[in-house]
């Protein structure tokens, strides 16, 4: 096997057993913790962390311990959050959200800039695009990380499917489903009944072995790796208030400001499909575990195109894939707000997070391999920066959810992509001047030494 591809696996198979646990567990708080908004809380605060530590810890961590060590280390933070979850409440959850926000940002900007130094001296040796063989690396990552959706909330939905369930539910209770849920209604049974205790000890404890092995796993495996740049520079280090205002620093790229929305929106959407798809579509109607089984959709159809895209890319190139992704959540959303959920139309909430995960894999491979192509030589502060502004997306996302209504939410969701999506043409037109203004220089210079010839013959 390929050296590169090697190490991409293992950092791949390790996220997918660290965010099997954390994935279902996000999955469920809404409805699990929703007692005075402890769940939406948690992750609020959780995700606020998480832009706190986005400005300074992740250049500083990844120049002073490496890519390899920085994502060890993050991962330790996920699982103390697993362990919070055994005893939910104020004091448990919050401290952990805390601490897991610490490692986020760190864990994400490492793995993207490891991933983004395989792709690029792989590609150096074989003589491939750059930009090429990333997306490719991104595609495989996102293919498994995205699959650990589908046995996270596979678990969930098995231990509480032993939960019972009222079958039946009165068309007054149902009204306040859906888009027109503004959390003023009285509540479905569903979305209160609360698994026992015993079973979420035993969920907690499955996800909890997952983010072990997952730290093990990177731990024992994952081979350090160096960035070319870096070593040619020498080993000349940089002050520390420098590493700390890098991810500032960089935001003086006008293409950097302009690309902010990008990641904001992702944090927006994936906020939306964990705090309010969750509880207000599919808890409200069917029940706690459904969310399970309607989120293993999601996650098989992200994989399935995280894959399909990072290959795509190589022909039609990102731009279309952006479009294709925007449409998608574009139609969703408007389609979300005018669908009433009904248990007896189960095939249509599998629907919806099928589009969900089509549209999702379009932010979370083309994202992360735009960054790395664009901000290849401050790939630590432009991952940094990414995950800045997700998490602000997820703050605003997750801290709104308590007090508007679900069709509010969803109009300010198309409000951010068609704005995300006007920022990003032009980013893209930046670069095709850009790319454009050396090719004409080139072809004059040529054009004046074939005058020159034509001029002494």
């Amino acid at each position: 096997m390929d050296h590169s591809l090697k190490n991409v696996l293992v950092v791949s198979f390790g996220f997918l057993l660290l965010f099997t646990a954390y994935g279902g567990l996000q999955n469920l708080q809404s409805s699990l913790n929703s007692e005075a908004g402890l769940g939406v809380t948690a992750l609020s605060t959780l995700y606020g962390t998480i832009l706190l530590s986005s400005m300074f810890l992740p250049p500083l961590l990844i120049k002073k311990f490496g890519c390899k060590w920085t994502i060890t280390g993050s991962m330790c933070c996920y699982v103390a959050f697993s362990l919070g979850n055994f005893h939910a409440s104020w004091y448990t959850l919050i401290p952990t959200s805390i601490l897991l926000g610490l490692g986020g940002a760190p864990l994400w900007s490492a793995q993207c800039t490891y991933i983004t130094i395989l792709g690029n001296a792989h590609a150096e040796k074989a003589g491939k695009a750059g930009k090429d063989v990333v997306n490719q690396y991104f595609g495989i990552f996102f293919l498994l990380f995205q699959s650990s959706g589908v046995w996270g909330n596979l678990i969930s939905s098995l231990v509480f499917g032993q939960t019972p369930t009222r079958g039946f539910l009165p068309d007054e209770e149902l009204q306040h489903c859906g888009a027109s849920d503004c959390l003023m209604a009285t509540e479905p049974t569903n979305s209160t009944q609360r698994p026992s205790q015993e079973l979420i000890y035993t969920l907690v404890g499955i996800y909890t072995g997952c983010g072990m092995l997952a730290v093990l796993l990177v731990a024992l495996f994952l081979e350090p790796i160096r960035d070319s740049q870096q070593k040619s520079e020498g080993e000349k280090k940089s002050p520390l208030w420098s590493n700390l205002l890098a991810t500032f620093k960089l935001l003086g790229d006008k293409r950097l400001r302009l690309l902010i929305l990008l990641p904001m929106f992702s944090g927006f959407e994936q906020g939306f499909l964990a705090g309010d798809y969750t509880k207000s579509y599919v808890t409200c109607a069917l029940g706690i575990h459904f969310v399970g089984y309607v989120m293993i959709c999601f996650s098989a159809t992200n994989a399935l195109c995280s894959l399909l895209y990072g290959k795509l890319s190589q022909y039609t190139g990102r731009i279309a894939i952006y479009v294709l992704g925007a449409l998608t959540h574009f139609c969703s959303i408007a389609a979300l707000l005018l669908w009433k959920p009904y248990p007896d139309q189960l095939a249509v909430f599998f629907v919806f997070s099928a589009l969900w995960g089509v549209a999702d894999a379009v932010w979370q491979t083309q994202n992360n391999a735009l960054y790395g192509t664009l901000f290849e030589k401050n790939k630590e502060a432009a991952f940094a920066n990414y995950r800045l502004w997700e998490a602000l997306g997820f703050v605003i996302a997750f801290g709104y959810s308590t007090y508007l209504c679900v069709y509010t939410k969803l109009y300010i969701l198309l409000g951010i992509l068609i704005v995300t999506m006007v920022a990003y043409g032009t980013v893209e037109c930046l670069e095709f001047k850009t790319q454009i203004k050396p090719l004409a220089k080139e072809q004059t210079n040529q054009a004046q030494e074939e005058e020159e010839m034509q001029t002494k013959m």
